[in-house]
């Protein structure tokens, strides 16, 4: 479902320029209001239900209804972030929870070589994928035909003449 605000629990990041959801939104969907100093999701029907702001928010301001597979209508699904972890608790409509927690990113943002270690990037005419070194040769002829029994050459004969379409009808005389 897409997330909400909670507008007495949104403090629009305290006046910043650009709040943390605003940031985070893949989709760029989540603004401020300027007068009310207020987030709030502007295109609801293009959210991505990521949950990046509701991960997000300092505040835990953004909320998200939950789907009914992992918690069923009338439950309700909150996340907390801490410093080094991210904790869901799941409350169900007959009132047990369930507590989840992951970790989240510690490194500082622009920090990770995703290539270090791997070689230079090569010729994008090359068959070969970035981690190959050479290209797999198939064990087995991938159009190989295979040959046909003795029975299934009589069918093949036969099978015409059986279809009424091939029958070569007299003509009336």
């Amino acid at each position: 479902m897409p997330t909400y605000v909670d507008p007495s629990k949104c403090d629009g990041c305290k006046g910043q320029e650009k709040t943390a959801c605003m940031y985070i939104c893949p989709n760029d969907l989540m603004i401020l209001d300027p007068e009310a100093m207020r987030a709030y999701n502007q295109e609801v029907d293009a959210c991505w239900e990521c949950y990046s702001c509701v991960k997000i928010c300092p505040q835990s301001a953004i909320s998200a209804r939950p789907y009914a597979d992992f918690c069923p209508l009338g439950g309700v699904c909150i996340p907390m972030r801490g410093s080094e972890s991210i904790s869901w608790t799941v409350q169900f409509r007959n009132g047990s929870i369930k507590r989840f927690q992951f970790p989240i990113r510690t490194t500082p943002e622009g920090s990770i070589k995703p290539y270090d270690g791997l070689p230079e990037t090569g010729n994008l005419d090359d068959p070969l994928l970035f981690t190959e070194k050479q290209v797999a040769t198939p064990k087995k002829a991938v159009k190989e035909k295979h040959p046909l029994e003795e029975p299934d050459k009589q069918m093949e004969v036969a099978a015409p003449m059986a279809n009424p379409l091939f029958r070569k009808e007299e003509s009336p005389a």
